[in-house]
Order: C-alpha cells, then sequence, then structure tokens
C-alpha cells in the first residue's frame, strides 16, 4: 500500500516557488543573484494598510472565529469593488473570502467538478491551474496559442479542443505568464461560445487593475451578461496592493456555488486570519494612490524589459499589456552553445542561466510552453537592468 496517496502523490511542487526558493537560497549564501522567478511586487505593503493590521492585532474581535466566507463587512466591501471597478453587480453573498487566490481557484474547481470533467485551459498557462483541476478530479485540456497570436485563443481552437466532457472555460486576463489582454470584441465571441455551448467560466481577474497602453481591462460576465449564473470570478488583493504575504484572494460566484465553497471552506480552515482580512478591507476602502505609482512603476519595467530582451541575442518577445511578466522566445538559443554549454531545452536554459549567470527564471515547461520563459518585471529597476543585461552578455558568449 502506497504512503501517500496517488492524488496527492502526483502534485508536482510549484516551479516558480521553487525556482525562486532556490534563488534566495544562492543569496542567503552571498551570491549576487537577480531573481525574476516570482511573481510578486518589490514594493512595501502602503503604510496605511499595516496599521489597520496593527490596530486589528490589538482588538480582541479579531482572536476569535469568524465566519468561515469572511468578515461581513469586507465581503461588502469586495460586492462594492467589484461593481465600481469592473461593472459587475454582485451581492456580498456571492462573496466568499479565501487564503489566497489559490485557495480560490482550487476550491472553485472542486465545487465544479466531477471526476473526468474537462476544462479548457489556453496555453501558456499559470502552473497551479492544472494541479488545482487534477486535484479536484478534473482533466485539465491545455489549449495552445502562440505568440504570433498575442497567446489569446480563438473559438476555433476552444472548438476543436471540447468534448461531450467539457464543463468549464478556464480565462484569464490579463494573463500570467505572457501578459496577454483580450480585447472586448475577442472576449464577447469567446464568452457567446461557452454561453451557447452550457459551459461554467472560471474567470481570473487577480490583475485587473495591471494593464498598459491602450489595453483595457474587462469582466467577462459584464461582457456577456447571460454567462454571470454559470461564472466564477477569482481575485484578490496580492498583486494590486503588494500584499502577496497576507493571504487574502476572494472567490465570486452564484448562490449555489458560493455556499457550496463556504461549506468546503469551513472544513478546510475556517475562516481567514482576522487581521489579514482586516487589512484587506483597508486596502479596498482607503486610498487608492499607491496602485496607481506601483502601476506606472511596473509600466516603466515592462517597456525596458521588452527593449533589453530584444537586444540580446536571439531572444524575441511579444510586449505584454497586462500583469507583470515578459515572456521571451528562446528557440533561437537552445541548441546552440554557450559558454561551453548546450541546452536543449528552456529548462536546461534556465539551469545554465542560473549557473553561469545567476539570473533565476522559470522555464516555459511550467507553463505548458517549451521554447519561452517567464521574467518577472515586478523587481526593481536596477535588479531588471543587470539581470538582463547578465543574460545578454551570457547569450553572446557563444562557444
Amino acid at each position: 500500500m502506497a504512503r501517500v496517496s496517488r492524488r496527492v502523490g502526483a502534485i508536482g511542487e510549484s516551479p516558480t516557488l521553487a525556482v525562486d526558493a532556490k534563488a534566495k537560497a544562492l543569496q542567503a549564501a552571498g551570491e549576487s543573484v537577480v531573481n525574476f522567478g516570482a511573481g510578486e511586487p518589490d514594493f512595501p505593503t502602503p503604510e496605511h494598510i499595516v496599521e489597520a493590521a496593527a490596530a486589528a492585532c490589538r482588538d480582541p474581535r479579531n482572536h476569535r472565529y469568524t465566519p468561515a466566507p469572511g468578515l461581513p463587512e469586507l465581503r461588502e466591501a469586495i460586492a462594492a469593488k467589484t461593481a465600481a471597478d469592473s461593472g459587475y453587480a454582485v451581492t456580498p453573498a456571492q462573496v466568499v473570502v479565501t487564503n489566497g487566490g489559490k485557495q480560490a481557484v482550487y476550491e472553485a474547481f472542486a465545487a465544479l467538478l466531477d471526476p473526468g470533467d474537462e476544462v479548457l485551459v489556453p496555453a501558456p498557462y499559470w502552473v497551479t491551474y492544472p494541479e488545482a483541476i487534477a486535484l479536484a478530479g478534473g482533466v485539465p485540456v491545455p489549449v495552445a496559442t502562440t505568440g504570433a497570436g498575442g497567446f489569446c485563443c480563438t473559438i476555433e481552437q476552444l472548438e476543436a479542443a471540447r468534448t461531450e466532457r467539457t464543463k468549464v472555460l478556464l480565462f484569464v486576463s490579463p494573463s500570467n505568464p505572457t501578459g496577454a489582454v483580450y480585447d472586448r470584441a475577442r472576449m464577447e465571441e469567446i464568452g457567446r461560445w461557452a454561453d451557447d455551448h452550457g459551459l461554467w467560466v472560471l474567470t481570473d481577474e487577480i490583475y485587473e487593475h495591471l494593464v498598459y497602453g491602450t489595453a483595457e481591462f474587462h469582466s467577462l460576465p459584464v461582457v456577456v451578461p447571460a454567462l454571470a449564473d454559470r461564472t466564477v470570478v477569482v481575485h484578490g488583493v496580492a498583486k494590486t496592493y503588494a500584499m502577496t504575504g497576507w493571504r487574502v484572494g476572494w472567490l465570486i460566484g452564484p448562490p449555489d456555488v458560493a455556499k457550496a465553497v463556504t461549506n468546503l471552506q469551513s472544513h478546510l480552515t475556517s475562516n481567514v486570519a482576522n487581521v489579514s482580512q482586516r487589512a484587506a478591507l483597508a486596502a479596498l476602502t482607503g486610498d487608492q494612490s499607491s496602485v496607481a505609482r506601483m502601476r506606472d512603476a511596473f509600466d516603466r519595467r515592462r517597456r525596458r524589459i521588452v527593449e533589453l530582451l530584444r537586444s540580446a541575442p536571439g531572444v524575441s518577445v511579444v510586449d505584454p499589456s497586462g500583469a507583470f511578466y515578459a515572456f521571451p522566445s528562446f528557440e533561437s538559443v537552445l541548441g546552440r552553445p554557450v559558454r561551453g554549454r548546450t541546452a536543449a531545452t528552456t529548462l536546461e536554459l534556465a539551469e545554465l542561466f542560473l549557473d553561469e549567470a545567476k539570473v533565476a527564471i522559470v522555464p516555459g515547461e511550467a507553463f505548458g510552453a517549451p521554447g519561452y520563459a517567464r521574467l518577472s518585471y515586478a523587481l526593481g529597476d536596477d535588479a531588471l537592468e543587470d539581470g538582463v543585461t547578465r543574460i545578454a552578455k551570457l547569450l553572446a558568449d557563444q562557444g
């Protein structure tokens, strides 16, 4: 008899967190490592949010259990924020506050999927989606997109992947890892297709406020209202407010799904830490000027990292329009000797970069896109400049 269940034993370690951990271990050992691995803003959490948490620590109300789906005032604030920012009108009863966006993703799939149900997953995809689907008994069905198509899928591609077992479409805009943002027309086309076929949609909107240039964020159940009764939205404070460590996300769904998720969470984790919920409440209802400042910094870094990557030998990159990732192609680099070593895959190339240049990237294999790699530009300007310059110098050292 196996010591670990097949279901859990099949889960792989998060590649992004693994890269981040290795880079941080090298830094702790005194190495000068530039870490493009984790999608984590380098800014501190805004001070008024921290102060709200400090005050919450001293309030005995927060020393006790609270409702499993979240503090009532936070759920109300999330509903108000959703209506104000995206135009999606929901009630607090449709909101479940979760321990970060990852728990929202897992609980959504757990509530929607029965064994063998298929989920269409446009690729490249964030590393956690397939694992959460599989853990819920579902089957992830990758739908490959290309850089030439802006990493956005078409209804023709989706229809080719759809079967009688397809139950859910995963829709992410802005995208991790590519930074792709769907325009309204394409989104409406995909939403109407999903509605025509009676599919559920899980849409991840956590990068809602991080769009640049002419790109615009749109929420799918607003663009196609007929989908609202079969749509689950996941979101959180981590990226917008530099609160990755506070672990507050949320799920918005039809009342029956929200109730099912609440029941699950009541046994899984009970409520999210009250101090973190109070901090999230301050984030959503307080001064929003830090959001614009951080977005402006990410936009500047976005333009600079694209410029630097395009100057590196053999590297090409599509302009990201959202989130804080560049997703360059290294296909022209693979198979060529670099400093006496030849990388046949981007997995091997990532090892080469870390060994020879002390630069950490996440290989495209982790996202279902061999030949590419993800570089987060949510790090300091100087580190960004230094890291890509190291990569370019290394790639120039052929032979």
